[in-house]
């Protein structure tokens, strides 16, 4: 399962983002550190594909796709060297595939810090970028001292002193323009900011009017490094507390549909190049998270791994041509279901039915 660590300084929102996430359970309180562990939860992708074919399906059990997030405690300027609650929550989003900035855009007198999300991004950034020049400069002379006897090692060095120098100089990596080989060559050493990253600009209620115009500053300053999205995170929270009904009741009446949680999902899922196939029958209907470019073995490996080693074919046909249809066994009648082997390449709501045997 994919992983989404939150970022940001205290009282920014992070733990309101949790609870509209995952429906409460974390610590909201108008004070730095009222995380000290930190919170992990999972929520669940919407998908309108899957619920129209667990429909046509009379699906009993309807299985979404779902990512991990993890709330640490606020990070404060100095944070790198101890300052609050220093590295060690760092340390909770070490392994994490994607890193959220949440940025306070509001004034609010019972909530101490910044409102300016720019000055947010910028002590974020430097705690991080600080946090990970300390990993380079531990790691640097080791690596260059076994690349010595082990010349396998010399790209990777390389590639540690270019970070070095991008970190030197303030930068993020993902900022910087290193090399893709060179991000990939530093995967190993877990740095906070060679991952990608979405900023999500935490708005007030009345500043939904003007919402583009709040998030337009950080977008031109992160200028295309990472997905920029704005929400009013409390409006958000306060809606995921009510039923699916009432929920309904209070953002429509906001003028806001369906709401800001289904777009930073599916924001956050494609940040990994994350796609969704998906299988439907009377039984079950599910979405299955594959990674862009996989092919029809790789995604039945996502089912099971007898799948992939004993993988034959697949049946496959996209999900509103099979809606369309009405059922799959009507697709098969008129031969619309397309039997692909071994080289297709799955595509974003492809629906399919895998024949393997071991």
């Amino acid at each position: 399962m994919e992983r989404f660590g939150f970022v940001g300084l205290p009282n920014a929102g992070k733990s309101s983002l949790y609870n509209a996430l995952a429906g409460g359970g974390a610590l909201a309180a108008p004070y730095a550190f009222a995380t000290t562990d930190p919170n992990v939860g999972m929520a669940r992708v919407p998908d309108p594909r899957l619920d129209a074919l667990a429909e046509m399906s009379h699906s009993k059990n309807v299985v979404p796709a779902t990512v991990q997030f993890v709330d640490i405690g606020g990070l404060v300027a100095g944070a790198s060297r101890g300052e609050g609650l220093g590295n060690k929550f760092l340390s909770h989003i070490r392994e994490v595939d994607a890193i959220i900035f949440v940025l306070r855009a509001f004034a609010d007198d019972d909530v101490p810090g910044p409102s300016d999300p720019l000055e947010h991004l910028g002590v974020v950034e430097l705690e991080l970028t600080y946090a990970d020049l300390e990993t380079v400069e531990n790691q640097i002379e080791k690596r260059r001292k076994a690349a010595k006897g082990d010349k396998s090692l010399v790209d990777e060095v390389a590639a540690l002193d270019r970070a070095k120098a991008v970190l030197e100089a303030g930068t993020p990596i993902y900022r910087s323009n290193l090399a893709a080989s060179d991000r990939a060559l530093l995967r190993n050493y877990f740095l906070l900011t060679n991952r990608p990253v979405l900023a999500l600009v935490n708005i007030a209620e009345d500043q939904l009017e003007d919402m583009e115009a709040v998030v337009a500053p950080v977008r031109a300053e992160l200028a295309g490094r990472a997905e920029v999205i704005g929400m009013c995170v409390q409006l958000e929270a306060e809606a995921a507390m009510l039923d699916a009904s009432e929920r309904a009741e209070m953002l429509d009446g906001l003028g806001l549909g369906e709401g800001a949680l289904p777009t930073f999902l599916h924001a956050a899922y494609k940040l990994l190049g994350l796609r969704t196939f998906l299988t439907t029958g009377e039984k079950e209907s599910r979405a299955w998270t594959f990674r862009s470019g996989y092919k029809a073995p790789q995604c039945a490996g996502v089912i099971h791994t007898d799948f992939e080693r004993g993988f034959i074919r697949a049946e496959v046909i996209h999900w509103d041509e099979l809606i369309d249809l009405g059922s799959w066994s009507a697709a098969r009648d008129v031969g619309k279901l397309r039997v692909e082997g071994k080289e297709y390449v799955v595509q974003d709501g492809d629906v399919m039915e895998i024949r393997f045997n071991v």
